[in-house]
């Protein structure tokens, strides 16, 4: 979807140039690089978090970083932020803190625990 915004701004930075609207050109070409950003953002990053047998890999900027069952310790945790209520799936390792929401995951996050809970049961026992 992000792309498709941003190549709906990029026809809107085209045609607001041939008009000679030079401050809408500006703002639409602002707004299209910032859309364009996080739509790469999205590719690049997914999937944000996979699990098997072995663990957990969590892909972030900083690149990806793996994670055995037993060190892996998870947990849901709901914020009331503008009236509504908002569920984060957290990974923690030691120092690390990897913070999961919805748009990251693709489902819900309570979902995903109750899977990567399954998985982590499984390779436990």
């Amino acid at each position: 979807m992000a792309w498709a915004i941003t190549l709906f701004l990029l026809a809107g930075v085209a045609w607001l140039a041939i008009g000679g609207d030079v401050g809408g050109t500006v703002l639409t070409g602002v707004a299209m690089v910032s859309v364009g950003a996080l739509a790469l953002h999205g590719t690049l990053l997914r999937p944000r978090l996979a699990a098997g047998p072995d663990g957990i890999q969590a892909r972030t900027v900083g690149g990806a970083h793996r994670y055995s069952w037993s060190e892996a310790r998870l947990r849901l945790r709901t914020t009331r932020r503008l009236g509504r209520d908002s569920v984060t799936l957290e990974v923690e390792s030691g120092d690390h803190l990897l913070v999961f929401g919805r748009i990251d995951l693709g489902e819900d996050p309570r979902d995903v625990l109750d899977v990567l809970t399954a998985l982590k049961g499984q390779a436990l026992s």
